[in-house]
């Protein structure tokens, strides 16, 4: 407990964004009774486009759904997937980085030619055409953010464990007869762990905006799906005459990215060996 506080006050940024990323995560989990029971897909077409008041603190929509609490529901939908398409990026491109990196030759040729064909696409563009191909879901869009976003990781890990291929160590523990998968999991891997760590809390905030930018293009979350990239689409048509419509789903997404932002920066200056 003593050695858990002592890290807390020696990282007081990391402490701080942790805390908020806590808070929100809480407040997905807790949307029903931060809401007070309010069902986000139920609304009534008297209540329409009522600007924000005791009422509706947030307003209404062109349905007269609450958005605040279309907004709350949708930090679930927006915070599971994006760790979800954070978490399959990172596994999908670790593991083809690693073997890659290991077995060079004719393995590591083939699994970098075909990331060299994803690189030569711009990344939104090719996850909209992926989108696009297999319809507009995000089950959907996550696999498409996540054919397109491997890449990253797979270079990555490849270049750390080439660094240690070939160190005398490597080379003795073949020598004595260590088996691919020990040799992968006790030395490829976690030679490239922290670095892959850094760079999947560093690419948190940029996945959400990517997942909000599909749905906002509608290829994402479908109707009545409270998602705030999917909200910001439908508050498009009225941003004259009810921009809180927008205001608020944006304002949400904002905040979450800075937040996760910042977090991951502070988890990049703890853990970034090249500051030891």
């Amino acid at each position: 407990m003593k050695k858990t506080l002592k890290f807390l006050r020696e990282h007081k940024q990391f402490t701080f964004f942790a805390f908020l990323a806590f808070l929100i995560i809480l407040a997905a989990i807790f949307a029903p009774l931060l809401t007070g029971g309010a069902d986000p897909l139920k609304g009534s077409l008297t209540d329409a486009l009522e600007a924000p008041s005791k009422a509706h603190i947030f307003g209404t929509d062109k349905m007269g759904r609450d958005i605040y609490t279309r907004v709350i529901y949708g930090a679930r939908a927006s915070l599971t997937s994006t760790f979800g398409v954070v978490l399959l990026i990172f596994l999908v491109g670790s593991v083809i980085g690693v073997i890659a990196g290991y077995f060079g030759g004719v393995v590591d040729a083939v699994l970098m030619r075909i990331a060299d064909m994803m690189l030569a696409f711009p990344g939104l563009v090719l996850a909209l055409a992926v989108a696009g191909v297999m319809g507009a879901s995000i089950r959907n869009a996550i696999i498409a953010i996540v054919a397109v976003n491997w890449t990253k990781y797979a270079r990555l890990a490849r270049s750390l464990v080439m660094k240690i291929r070939d160190r005398d160590y490597v080379s003795a523990a073949v020598v004595t007869g260590s088996k691919t998968p020990y040799m992968l999991l006790r030395y490829m891997l976690p030679n490239a762990l922290p670095t892959l760590i850094i760079t999947a809390a560093t690419d948190v905030g940029g996945m959400m905006l990517e997942i909000a930018a599909l749905s906002f293009l509608g290829f994402g979350a479908k109707p009545p799906t409270p998602e705030w990239g999917y909200m910001l689409n439908e508050g498009r048509a009225c941003m004259q005459s009810a921009p809180w419509m927008m205001l608020y789903p944006g304002l949400a997404i904002f905040i979450v990215v800075v937040v996760f932002n910042m977090l991951g920066d502070s988890i990049r200056d703890i853990l970034d060996p090249r500051s030891e």
